[in-house]
């Protein structure tokens, strides 16, 4: 059996396919192709499930005719939008996708009536694939760092005054959508409470945000490690950290997957859309979801926007900074003393 696996974009989404990608391989003994844009393959990097990578730039008679070649079997689609659909329509093969729940979610965010099931989208992909005999093994998300990808964040954090083997936080401070993302001030005083060092972790984009943050605290030991690290580097970093501040964010994946502890800050958007962490089965690994309940405006999208529409921000403003405070320190301890 050979099958194709079509998610786009973006990190956390795929990410959270690889469950999916690892049943195939391990359940059908299939050899399994997977499309995605070329710029988020690195997320696939090093998956010794997947047989074969094909980027998608656009879809033209060249792009259709190099995997109508591959003559596969089936594809399994896990984006489910309009360029997936074009793709399946245009190869003509058997294929399977799942529910996106677009109705339920609009019901959400534009009227406030949740209707969704309690269910993580990794539960729901698998409930689409029964059909072709699959079953989630409960084993999680997979991401693959390498030997040489840990010894290269490493050299690059002790370059940075962080030795080996010393304690610190890890914090994300990109987003696709910005109203995902904490205000500046959340993560200053967040920072400022802890008294330990703080790797600052996102892409290229990111990399001015990270100075503005470590420029307000010139005490306080903060690298900042944005557009510094690939992403395998920098989640070779956030395994190693006692805890992962994050939002709503590819790297909050990442962190389920390296099995690290972590603090969620939810923006806009809500766990319900079951998107949320998703850990290995009997793990001992915690994470705490924060979120301000009670606002009317939100969620206001499933994704997210660049400003928020309200012009207010509350769903970050209001955020109870001194719980979060005591979540990560309670994460912290109990990482400190399993290590010990």
């Amino acid at each position: 059996m050979k099958v194709l696996i079509i998610r786009l974009s973006s990190i956390g989404d795929i990410i959270l396919t690889t469950p999916v990608v690892r049943c195939i391989k391990q359940q059908l003994g299939a050899e399994i192709h997977f499309l995605v844009k070329k710029s988020f393959a690195n997320v696939l990097a090093g998956n010794p499930y997947i047989d074969q990578i094909h980027y998608y730039e656009r879809w033209d008679e060249e792009a259709e005719r190099r995997l109508r070649e591959e003559q596969f079997d089936h594809i399994f689609d896990l984006h489910k939008n309009l360029r997936s659909k074009q793709i399946i329509y245009s190869l003509k093969l058997p294929s399977t996708d799942f529910d996106k729940l677009n109705v339920r979610k609009w019901f959400m965010t534009a009227l406030k009536i949740n209707i969704l099931p309690k269910k993580h989208i990794v539960d729901r992909y698998f409930e689409a694939l029964e059909r072709v005999g699959l079953k989630y093994d409960g084993k999680g998300p997979d991401f693959f760092i390498s030997d040489e990808n840990i010894t290269d964040a490493d050299r690059f954090l002790n370059l940075k005054g962080i030795p080996d083997g010393a304690s610190y936080v890890a914090m994300a401070i990109g987003a696709a959508r910005k109203t995902k993302l904490p205000t500046i001030d959340l993560y200053i005083q967040i920072i400022n409470r802890l008294g330990l060092p703080v790797v600052l972790l996102g892409g290229p984009g990111d990399k001015q945000f990270g100075e503005e943050i470590a420029n307000s605290m010139p005490a306080s030991v903060i690298v900042n490690a944005a557009g510094e690290l690939t992403l395998q580097e920098s989640v070779a970093v956030l395994k190693r950290a006692l805890c992962l501040v994050t939002p709503d964010t590819g790297l909050m994946h990442a962190g389920a997957a390296m099995g690290t502890p972590m603090v969620v800050i939810w923006g806009n958007t809500i766990p319900e859309f079951g998107m949320y962490p998703l850990y290995k089965d009997n793990t001992d690994a915690v994470y705490h979801n924060h979120e301000v309940y009670g606002l009317s405006c939100r969620p206001c999208s499933k994704i997210g926007y660049e400003h928020c529409p309200k012009k207010h921000f509350h769903c970050m403003k209001q955020q109870n900074m001194v719980l979060i405070v005591k979540n990560i320190e309670s994460l912290i301890n109990s990482r400190q003393k399993k290590h010990n």
